[in-house]
């Protein structure tokens, strides 16, 4: 007997802007879950680093139609930097599935003299304040920045966005020198060469770009991590049904 669709959409909530990595991991399981489960509706709720769009899938009714395409930013990071961030990862949300991991890339615009961490660092302590990378508030792109200043010792001026997509956009159109990014959103860039890749937050070298090392091995100790992980919740008070077979 075949098991009943769902009698509506399932909303899957993302909580950054459209063309970032977390966008286009949920349209891609978004686009898989209604070919085979039922049409699901990708929505981006921007704001807080994310917490919004975590507050709005807390209070959602536990039917299973609100999915919250998390991040590491908008439920680990995110509640720690805001003081009313409004949701508890722990209590408020129950894991579905862990979508995706992957490490960020040490990127920087063509036009500056750098071809390794060494001298990335180099130039940046002969020119502070001169230097500039973009990311959005709360997110791992921004602490990894952060913690690259911290280590190294280095005047680097961090530029708010909305949107993982536009930072990267201006790092390619020159208006920003450096990003800490996703493999997802800027591969494709640095093999095209318009950005340079200089190293990768994972403890070793990874298959998309095998010559780029890890950042650990390019004079940048204790800093061993994978920041960039996606997952998918519902609220904590999910249905003990799925939502394949939720009726109302």
């Amino acid at each position: 007997m075949p098991r009943p669709s769902p009698e509506r959409p399932i909303k899957l909530i993302v909580p950054f802007g459209p063309g970032g990595p977390p966008d286009v991991a949920a349209r891609i399981i978004g686009q898989y879950l209604s070919e085979h489960l039922g049409t699901v509706v990708v929505e981006n709720h921007i704001g807080a680093g994310g917490t919004l769009a975590s507050r709005m899938v807390a209070t959602a009714p536990p039917d299973g139609y609100t999915l919250l395409a998390a991040t590491a930013g908008s439920l680990a990071i995110s509640p720690q930097l805001y003081k009313d961030a409004g949701v508890d990862p722990v209590r408020d949300f129950a894991a579905v599935a862990l979508v995706s991991s992957a490490p960020l890339v040490v990127a920087v615009s063509s036009s500056i003299p750098a071809h390794s961490v060494k001298e990335l660092v180099a130039y940046a302590k002969a020119n502070p304040g001169k230097l500039n990378y973009g990311a959005v508030i709360g997110t791992p792109p921004h602490m990894s920045g952060e913690m690259f200043k911290h280590i190294t010792d280095t005047d680097i001026v961090f530029v708010p966005y909305k949107s993982a997509a536009q930072a990267t956009t201006d790092v390619l159109a020159g208006q920003m020198n450096m990003t800490f990014e996703g493999t997802t959103a800027i591969v494709p860039f640095i093999k095209s060469g318009q950005l340079r890749a200089l190293a990768v937050t994972s403890p070793g070298r990874i298959p998309k770009i095998p010559d780029i090392p890890p950042w650990m091995r390019s004079a940048i100790r204790a800093c061993r991590r994978t920041p960039g992980k996606a997952s998918s919740r519902p609220p904590a008070r999910r249905p003990t049904s799925s939502p394949r077979s939720t009726r109302r």
